[in-house]
């Protein structure tokens, strides 16, 4: 059971390692021309919202638009979701995939690089995105905060869209 886990951890870092020499991160934001995910079904009335996540992954090293990036997310999640979050309907948390403990949940959301992803619990199960827009909001925290509240508002409320 240990070798299997040992050999595990060494797979997984050995890709983090690829991916992040061949990724890389820089404060061009790579993430501005990636193509975006495939939009999350509606779900509907009768389903209801558990829980939502929003992680802000990220690697050893991170340039200042991956810390942007992660910190008006905090910044957004603590100011304008406090009742979510103390109820236990809102988590938010910096991930760092180089930590073992963090492997299983990034292979969860499939990550591959620093960015910003938002899963959502409900009546038919999880459901994820990774939120690419972001990136081109950092530098303006007003726009930044007012587009993830909306975006979190439709989520919490079972708008997957």
């Amino acid at each position: 059971m240990a070798i299997t886990n040992l050999i595990r951890s060494l797979i997984f870092s050995c890709f983090i390692v690829v991916l992040l020499f061949t990724t890389g991160c820089t404060d061009s934001s790579p993430h501005l021309d990636a193509a975006p995910s495939a939009p999350l079904p509606k779900i509907s009335s009768n389903n209801t919202v558990e829980r939502v996540e929003v992680y802000h992954f990220h690697g050893n090293r991170q340039c200042s638009s991956c810390i942007a990036v992660g910190d008006l997310a905090e910044q957004t999640v603590e100011t304008r979701f406090r009742d979510e979050v103390a109820f236990g309907r809102l988590v938010f948390a910096h991930v760092n995939v180089e930590l073992p403990e963090n492997y299983d949940l990034a292979a969860k959301y499939g990550v591959s690089g620093s960015s910003l992803w938002i899963g959502v619990y409900d009546g038919s199960g999880f459901h994820k995105k990774e939120d690419v827009r972001v990136w081109s909001l950092i530098g303006n925290k007003d726009a930044y905060t007012e587009y993830l509240s909306g975006v979190l508002t439709r989520r919490l409320n079972g708008d997957l869209t």
